[in-house]
Parts: C-alpha cells; sequence; structure tokens
C-alpha cells in the first residue's frame, strides 16, 4: 500500500529584503492509497506550497513528506502533477502528448500504444489523437492533462487548480470526470482549489487550511464524492447537507480573510 504521509512540515522562506516569511507551520496527516483529499483555504495560506512540497518540487524547511515508507527528496515518477494550465507539448499530437512519459522510459511502442488508445477512450478524446494541442478546448486539453499523467502510472495524482480556469458548465463536466477516474483507477488524488464547491464535490476528505503560517484548521470527512459517481452533480450541489456545509466552510473562510485585511490595515495604518 502506497500511504502518504506528511510529518510536521514547515516551510519557511526568505524574503529579499532579509526578512523571513513562514508559509506553513507542523503540517501533519496520512492518506490511505486511494483516497481523494480536497485542500481549500485563504489566499496565501500555502496551499500550492505544500502541494510542491508532495510534488518534490520543494524541499521543507523543517519535516518530512513519506510515500511507501520512502522519503521524498525530489519530483518522482510515482507522483503525477496536473497543472492550472496543461503544460502541454504544443508541437505534439494528442497522442504523442499522452504517450510521452512511457516513451521517455522507454517503453515500446506497442505497449505506448495501447496505453495512450486506452486512456484516450477513458477521457473521452478517442477521436482526437492525431488532432493539435491548439485545436482543443481548455476543458479538453485538461482531459489530455489528466491522461498524460495517468499514462506514467503514478502512486498519487497532484492537482493545482486544474479545473480554475474552465467555464462553469465544462468545469462540472470535469469534475464527474476526476470522480470517474479516481474510481476507476484507484490512484490517491489530492486537489488544491479555491472553489468552496468543488472541495465539498471531490474530496472524500478536505482540509480548511489556516492562514499564514499555513496549517489545517479544520478537517471533514464528505460522502458526496462517492455520491457523485452515481447521482447528478446538481442533485448533490442541491442538497441540505451539501448547503449547510458549504456555507459553514464559505464563513469560516471569510472570518479568516477578514482577520487578514485586519491585520494588514493594521500593519499599513
Amino acid at each position: 500500500m502506497s500511504e502518504l504521509v506528511v510529518n510536521n512540515v514547515s516551510m519557511i522562506f526568505d524574503t529579499p529584503d532579509g526578512g523571513q516569511v513562514e508559509a506553513l507551520r507542523d503540517v501533519s496527516f496520512s492518506l490511505k492509497q486511494g483516497e481523494l483529499l480536497s485542500v481549500l483555504g485563504p489566499s496565501g495560506c500555502g496551499k500550492s506550497t505544500l502541494l510542491n512540497i508532495v510534488a518534490g518540487f520543494l524541499a521543507p524547511t523543517h519535516g518530512r513528506v513519506e510515500l511507501a515508507s520512502t522519503e521524498v527528496h525530489g519530483p518522482g515518477a510515482e507522483r503525477g502533477m496536473v497543472f492550472q494550465q496543461g503544460a502541454l507539448f504544443e508541437w505534439l499530437t494528442v497522442a504523442e502528448n499522452i504517450g510521452f512519459g512511457p516513451m521517455m522510459k522507454g517503453t515500446p511502442q506497442a505497449e505506448i500504444k495501447r496505453t495512450v488508445d486506452h486512456l484516450l477512450e477513458t477521457v473521452g478524446l478517442q477521436d482526437f489523437g492525431d488532432k493539435a494541442i491548439y485545436e482543443l478546448s481548455g476543458g479538453m486539453q485538461q482531459r489530455v492533462a489528466l491522461a498524460r499523467c495517468l499514462a506514467n502510472d503514478p502512486d498519487v495524482i497532484l492537482m493545482d487548480e486544474p479545473l480554475g480556469a474552465l467555464d462553469a458548465l465544462t468545469r462540472e463536466k470535469m469534475q464527474s470526470l476526476v470522480l470517474k477516474l479516481w474510481k476507476e483507477t484507484g490512484k490517491t488524488i489530492v486537489l488544491i482549489t479555491h472553489s468552496v464547491e468543488e472541495a465539498l464535490f471531490l474530496g472524500e476528505r478536505l482540509f480548511v487550511m489556516a492562514p499564514r503560517p499555513g496549517r489545517i484548521k479544520k478537517e471533514y470527512q464528505l460522502p458526496f464524492a462517492d455520491a457523485g459517481l452515481h447521482q447528478n452533480p446538481r442533485e448533490i450541489k442541491a442538497s441540505p447537507e451539501f448547503i449547510a456545509t458549504r456555507e459553514e466552510i464559505l464563513t469560516m473562510i471569510w472570518e479568516m480573510e477578514e482577520e487578514i485585511m485586519g491585520r494588514a490595515e493594521a500593519v499599513g495604518g
């Protein structure tokens, strides 16, 4: 089992003026294989910093991250990343983008083709393999990004606002696709988002982060991701339980934002 463990992670950045910014303080949690965690909070609470530490793009000032009992010391194929913008290769076709990771590993061409064909069908792009990236809509490009990540068969998929640039209707369709892929692949997923509704709908577990220094203020165990696999998303999001939880979290984040604004005004005044 590829358990992800974040143990007392803190992150302090040096500033150009010689000062320091404490972005994270003593963040700890563990995720079992196949869990889906969403993380949200006010601006500057360290969400993306935490994700970048798990990805291995940043080394924490204190603490450690382990995957399958092995400490993370940089990026690795066992952790896949999906960014807000697809970060796709414009000069390659859809199929070539998806197969790029396996190709770099030296995977035989026949196996790459089988993987790519399967993933194209999985994300609903089976008729677009030969298309150029610029011919696709934003939602379709994010489907390619998801398929490219899955082609490397990571244990953990890290998502940094992957649906943030999409229009509302496309975003909701993509949320359903994320749930479908999560259930079909059994991957562990960590999703960073600014959308309370999205975090509620997609997260089996949800962390609300407190503002700088970033730390876990409250954790929720939620039923909506499982429900979203077989129920209409609109019905789920209109349910009294969903609305009550959404309003509770919105109020919590609003109060934290007000606190941040008050601190800034006090310093400025």
